[in-house]
């Protein structure tokens, strides 16, 4: 679960510093400095997965998998035609 990031602060002055540090770098990003560094290559490994992935399969065993996965998605939806 992902925590929420801090406030920002009430006070006008301490909000103006707050993103003048930011817009010239000296302030710290809270979210990659709370973040586990193994966890942040490990996403970086989840984006690229799945196209390095897509680009390995065959035509063939694309289609199989999209049409697996369409029987999948719609095996509930019947045939009825109550929908009309």
């Amino acid at each position: 679960m992902t925590t929420k990031p801090p406030k920002r602060p009430r006070d006008p002055n301490q909000l103006a510093k707050l993103v003048v540090d930011i817009a010239t770098g000296e302030g710290q990003d809270a979210h990659d400095s709370d973040k586990i560094p193994m966890a942040i290559l490990g996403k970086a490994g989840g984006e690229r997965g799945g196209r390095a992935r897509a680009d390995r399969l065959t035509p063939e065993r694309r289609r199989e998998i999209a049409l697996l996965a369409a029987r999948s998605r719609w095996k509930d939806h019947g045939s009825d035609d109550s929908n009309k």
